[in-house]
């Protein structure tokens, strides 16, 4: 039974959401059915609309699946640790009533391809797949396959589909590379300032972390050297959250020393998809002769962060260590989303939704980064844009960040800190766009043009 308040404040589809989304927790079982939108609508007197806007979301978020003529189904992805954490993440938003969030990896709901979702879905659910075996703990071949043509032909680089080892996103793939490496290497050496998840990662294994300066080529090569590392994590492509990109000549030389020194070079190939200005330099992996190169590659900045999916490329004695552990002995990633997946790129539902994406946030960068300059003119400066879901910005004049923030919780607008995701090493303001349609823009960078000129020092 659930409490539906008419009076309250929170409108009646957030209500309904929170609850059902509760249930779902606590009490369902995957495969099970919850109850029909007709249902709901007749047992607690609300609209159709509002009942579809809640369950909408449930679907969004992963929780349920809509399947034609059958009704809505659990999902087993809310199991995840990270999903749940991300769920929780929106709810705390939505208690605070955000006007416009700048998130800085975020894809605006409207931008998912719901439909051919759906349809691919109803494809692919039917009794081919075996629901009483256990998965391959590498991940679904086929899906494999269509990753690894794939990377083949827009990244160039050198792998087949038994290199590649399905992941539940970003964090999860990390994981699993630091237990693999945890007996052979000692230490992780990270561009400074560089990504705060893959530091975190690596510190909870234990791992003695080695900050390596960035220069405008990338991670500084000398003092890699000096640091005696074997294993290093860099984002060449659009380097974190600086977004330099790294020459082939220091892609080179950082080949030779990862061979010379018999380490690794971990390669999360960090916005390489959604470049606006340049096409990207090939992967520093298809550059390899040495199977030194271990990449890392996600579908959550270009299709989206709540399937939780991303995939590693791993070298010959890496995935050798990988298949003679416990860890490869199950999936790490729901049958169901792999096999949509899998059928979504087949179809070339996936190119063509890449060249969509990359379009409409190509459209959004630069009209954001129109806007910042004819508003803030010259009292800021971009320090990173060009590619990915925002564009960093630093003040060039005295500015009193706590009242930026007060000012910006006033005017129900939710603001980002460099600082907060490099364990404070460096500052900038991420302004996202990825969330915000186009049409939100203006107004978003209206008022918060109004709450910076508030809060420069005079």
């Amino acid at each position: 039974m659930y409490l539906i308040d008419q009076s309250a404040k929170k409108p009646l589809c957030i209500q309904l959401y929170a609850q059902i989304k509760k249930d779902i927790i606590e009490n369902y079982k995957v495969g099970e059915k919850i109850p029909s939108i007709r249902k709901i609508c007749s047992s607690y007197n609300l609209s159709k609309n509002t009942v579809e806007k809640a369950y909408s979301q449930l679907v969004v978020e992963g929780y349920v699946d809509s399947i034609p003529r059958s009704g809505y189904i659990v999902t087993d992805m809310l199991y995840n640790e990270q999903e749940i954490k991300q769920v929780n993440y929106i709810e705390e938003d939505r208690k605070e009533e955000i006007l416009y969030d700048f998130f800085p990896a975020r894809l605006s709901k409207d931008s998912f391809p719901l439909k051919q979702w759906k349809r691919t879905f109803t494809k692919v659910i039917d009794d081919s797949i075996d629901f009483g075996m256990y998965q391959n703990g590498q991940g679904e071949i086929g899906l494999r396959e269509q990753i690894s043509s794939y990377l083949i032909n827009s990244r160039a680089v050198k792998c087949n589909c038994n290199q590649i080892v399905i992941c539940n996103g970003f964090a999860d793939a990390m994981g699993l590379l630091a237990k693999l490496l945890n007996d052979t290497c000692k230490s992780f050496a990270i561009e400074s300032p560089g990504y705060h998840i893959a530091r975190k990662v690596f510190t909870s294994h234990n791992f003695e972390i080695k900050d390596i300066p960035i220069t405008k080529n990338g991670i500084d090569l000398k003092l890699l050297k000096e640091s005696k590392s074997k294993l290093v994590y860099i984002t060449p492509s659009h380097q974190y959250p600086i977004g330099v990109l790294m020459p082939i000549s220091n892609r080179l030389k950082l080949l030779d020393w990862a061979q010379e020194n018999d380490a690794y070079i971990i390669e999360d190939d960090y916005d390489s998809e959604l470049n606006y200005i340049n096409r990207p330099i090939p992967s520093l992996q298809g550059l390899d002769k040495n199977d030194r190169v271990i990449y890392f590659g996600t579908f959550s900045k270009s299709l989206s962060p709540a399937i939780r999916v991303g995939y590693m490329v791993l070298p010959t004695n890496i995935l050798d260590k990988f298949k003679n552990s416990y860890l490869s002995r199950a999936s790490r990633v729901c049958i169901t989303t792999q096999k949509v997946l899998e059928k979504f790129i087949e179809d070339g539902y996936w190119d063509r939704h890449l060249r969509k994406i990359r379009t409409l946030n190509k459209k959004k960068h630069e009209l954001m980064k129109k806007l910042l300059k004819e508003k803030l003119k010259n009292t800021m400066k971009i320090e990173s844009q060009g590619a990915g879901l925002a564009i960093i910005i630093n003040p060039k004049i005295g500015l009193d960040w706590e009242k930026l923030e007060l000012l910006a919780k006033k005017e129900k607008i939710k603001l980002y800190y460099a600082n907060e995701r490099t364990e404070n090493k460096w500052q900038g303001i991420m302004m996202g766009f990825g969330g915000l349609k186009k049409e939100e823009i203006e107004a978003a960078i209206n008022i918060f043009s109004k709450i910076w000129f508030k809060s420069i020092i005079s």
